[in-house]
């Protein structure tokens, strides 16, 4: 006789609950670092934006309490700090200055990073180290030396004391000799063949190629160009020289009571370097970690 044996029907678990738990496993520390993110970049932009509320707030908004933190958009602070102090005159100083500082960085780091990567010469490596060591010494000790040969050159208190030394740049050094080694040597053999010499190499073949690099050297000089304080502060005297930062703090000094005209000249100084860095934030990224430099493969 046949026996059939009924076994229990095995009830399906839902399975819900456990995609939900290893979901949240897997995506749990990525959202903590998002969440860590967004909390350090509202701690570091908030004096920003607290200065441009304090700007732009109005004469009695400044000492309000509870504190509003909606800006009003009164703008008579600006206009102030624009019509009736020598501001502009500060902002051509800072931009003839950073400027033409950035050309010279700029044509000086291309060819010492060339010499470097494509020239071979006895002692090539000793002058990288020393390129290297250059960096490690620490510019509060050179004031002196530098404060007496500026002064034997009769170059105080003006223009170019505050170009000529920030003229050549060992960072920049470095980042293009970088790129230029990442440069197929085929180009520099093409170039020699046809009769092209290496400063027009240089600036027609290896530097279109080394754009981020460019981007990147350009862009970091000019923004610590342009924020230069010690220096013109010790090795200039006439306001017509001046740049922007040494006038903020003749203006601290002014206006040390009226926050409103104090911060909108805060904000009109920082706003070039503030939009040049969003625009170009790619290209520094690119140029410091070596990629994208102009090459196809």
């Amino acid at each position: 006789m046949t026996q059939t044996l009924s076994q229990p029907a095995i009830s399906a678990r839902p399975t819900q609950p456990v995609k939900r738990r290893f979901s949240l496993l897997r995506h749990g520390p990525r959202t903590v670092r998002w969440i860590a993110v967004v909390v350090v970049a509202v701690l570091f932009s908030f004096p920003l934006y607290w200065i441009v509320v304090t700007a732009f707030s109005s004469h009695g908004g400044v000492y309000s309490i509870p504190p509003n933190f909606v800006p009003s958009f009164h703008t008579g602070a600006f206009t102030y700090v624009v019509t009736h102090t020598g501001w502009l005159h500060y902002m051509f100083n800072t931009i003839l200055i950073s400027v033409t500082t950035v050309f010279l960085v700029i044509c000086t780091s291309a060819m010492a990073g060339y010499a470097m990567a494509e020239l071979r010469f006895k002692g090539a490596d000793f002058f990288f180290f020393l390129v290297l060591g250059v960096m490690m010494l620490p510019t509060q000790a050179l004031l002196i030396p530098q404060y007496a040969e500026a002064l034997h050159l009769h170059l105080l208190d003006s223009y170019l004391i505050q170009i000529l030394p920030f003229g050549a740049s060992t960072f920049g050094v470095i980042l293009f000799r970088q790129f230029f080694k990442t440069l197929p040597r085929e180009y520099a053999e093409a170039a020699r063949i046809v009769g092209v010499g290496h400063l027009k190499y240089i600036f027609r073949v290896a530097l279109p190629l080394a754009r981020p690099a460019v981007v990147t050297v350009a862009l970091l000089t000019f923004i610590s160009s342009w924020n230069q304080f010690q220096w013109p502060l010790i090795m200039t005297t006439s306001h017509s020289v001046q740049p922007i930062e040494v006038a903020l703090s003749h203006y601290m000094q002014t206006y040390e009571a009226n926050w409103r005209k104090l911060t909108s000249a805060v904000i009109l100084a920082l706003s070039p370097i503030v939009l040049l860095f969003l625009l170009f934030q790619r290209h520094i990224v690119a140029g410091v970690a070596g990629r994208d430099s102009g090459v196809n493969a």
